[in-house]
Order: C-alpha cells, then structure tokens, then sequence
C-alpha cells in the first residue's frame, strides 16, 4: 500500500493513517454537564503519544478548537514544536466554548466569527498557519456554508490556511463545500459497521479526500468491552448520535456481537482487531484517510503499525458484507 495520500486537489500530502486528538483534549462537557471528553487523560503521555506517531510516520494530526475546550490544540502545538514543517495539521471552528471552565456554551456559523476562531487556534496551536481548516458544524444551512466557504478561500489568499473542508455526514451538505477551489475534502463517520457509499462517490467525483472519523467505532474495533466507563467519558451517557454504546454497561451487547462475528477476518495476516478495521477503511477507497484517537504509546503504536498491514482484500470486504448482511 502506498503509505502517503494526497489531500483531495490540494498538492497536501499526508500519512495514509491520521491521528484524530479529541481523547487528548481531555474532560470537558456542555452546560448541561453531559460529558464530551474521553475522560481524565496525561498530558505528558499524550505528548509521547504524538512523538512516537511521528517517528512511525504518522504526519497528519486531526484536532478541533473545542476538543478539552482549546486543550487539545494547546497538547498538540506543544507535542510538535521544532517539527511543526514536518506535519499536516487538522482543526476545526464553529463551536462556542469557555477554556475556563471547559464547556460548551453553543454554535456560531457567522462569517465574522471564522477569523476569530481561526486567529486563537493559531495562537492555541503556535503556528502561523492551519493545514486544513474544518467547519465543525454538521448541520449548518447550505447558504450560510456557501458563504463560509468563500470565507475559507479569503483566508487561503491570506496565506493563514491551505485548505479547508466540512465535517458532515451529508453529501448534499458536502458538495457545497466542494464548490470553493481550495476545499480538499470531507470529514464523514466511516467503519466497518457505518459504511458511506454516498459520501464516497462523492469524494471520488468531486476529487476530494475522504477524512474518516469514528473509523474504530468509538473504540468497539479496538477491543472495548462491557463494563463501567469513568464518569467523564462521553461513552459513559452517550448521546443519541453515538451508537453502540448504554449507559452504565458500556458497549451495546448487539454490537459486541457484530464484532465478535467478523473479528477473525479482521485479524487476518497478525492484525490486531484495530488494525483490520482500518484496513477495512483503506480497501473501501484509495481517498480515504482514517484517524482513530490515542491516549497512550501503546495505542499510537497499534494503530501505526496498521501502515505495514495495509488494506483488506477485495474477498475480505465481500465476506464481511455477507457476514453482516448487506
């Protein structure tokens, strides 16, 4: 497998596997007190976690202005330093958030509030340019993205991004993105258990990434099992937008055995369960980039070592949509 992919019609080259830094932002919640964290989370390891990505040639970092409410782009900034040159970094904007005390107060898809939010991720992150800027508003009204989007070309001129894209599970949506010169992909759900024919054809026709997030389905293809979650992870009361987790059990017994049904194809050739999910996502299209999250060394090595596997067999792909029945 080629281990570099180019971003969309961007020239950006980047690792074939990105690493998504939501975990790393650590706890924060809304106003409501809803956790939207992964929970408690080491700094000091995050930032090993980063270094030995890099080393293994991981160059694409995934983060957002709200992940930890600006944490993680703090974490992220400070885990790369001098090496900056040698990543393509990842944010997003749209949320309203206090670093204070860590929450979520709402949304803004103003075309004032873009260079803003841009302006502090800059200073979060030390850098003097963001790779890929992301609006990180799903929903967002396509008149209102199409101005955005103009926005995002502005700031391309200006030199403080290179290119941008939309995190949303919408085609439709997407496609208006898709309409700006410099948008170089799209930010969608994507794994074994959540296929996305639609918005894949429509990277293909459009020539834009595909940017995967949830592609180890919030950690229930790297081996997450039953059992209580920390009071702070997002898991722990999953809102309703986050399948195949209950409250207070942890992973979903349906779900469990939808991966206990494929896990052996998944393991083929010494992958671990991870490692198959992403070589599921890499046989699904050349433009795919997936980012699992990591807190730790261990996860950044597993899911690195996912490069030498490469993806699954046209064969594999087939047997698990039979498996699954679809």
């Amino acid at each position: 497998m080629e281990t570099n992919r180019t971003l969309g019609r961007s020239g950006i080259e980047v690792s074939a596997l990105g690493f998504g830094c939501w975990a790393i932002g650590g706890e924060w919640s809304d106003l409501s007190g809803q956790p939207l964290g992964w929970g408690k989370v080491d700094d000091e390891e995050s930032v090993r976690a980063i270094h030995r990505a890099l080393d293994l040639g991981v160059t694409f970092f995934d983060t957002a202005d709200t992940y930890g409410a600006g944490h993680s782009e703090r974490v992220l900034g400070r885990a790369l330093g001098k090496r900056r040159d040698e990543v393509v970094i990842a944010t997003k904007w749209g949320n309203v958030f206090d670093e204070t005390t860590r929450t979520l107060k709402g949304a803004d898809v103003s075309a004032e509030y873009v260079r803003e939010a841009l302006t502090a991720s800059l200073a979060r992150l030390g850098t003097d340019h963001v790779d890929l800027y992301q609006l990180h508003i799903s929903d967002a009204h396509p008149e209102q993205a199409a101005r955005l989007r103009d926005v995002c070309e502005e700031l391309v001129r200006e030199g403080l991004i290179r290119a941008y894209a939309w995190s949303t599970d919408d085609p439709d949506r997407a496609a208006v993105f898709a309409e700006g010169a410099h948008c170089a992909a799209v930010q969608h759900a994507l794994n074994v258990f959540q296929d996305a024919p639609a918005m894949l054809a429509l990277c293909e026709e459009a020539g834009l990434a595909s940017i995967n997030r949830s592609p180890l389905a919030m950690g229930l293809l790297a081996g997450r099992r039953q059992g209580e979650l920390e009071a702070g992870d997002i898991r722990s009361r999953p809102p309703a937008w986050l399948p195949g987790f209950e409250e207070g059990s942890g992973a979903a017994s349906d779900w469990l055995s939808r991966v206990d049904a494929i896990k052996e194809i998944l393991g083929s050739d010494g992958r671990t369960l991870a490692q198959g999910a992403l070589g599921w996502i890499w046989a699904r299209s050349p433009r795919t980039v997936p980012i699992p999250g990591f807190r730790s060394v261990a996860q950044a090595e597993q899911n690195a070592g996912a490069l030498a596997k490469g993806p699954l067999t046209a064969g594999q792909l087939a047997e698990i949509d039979r498996i699954l029945r679809r």
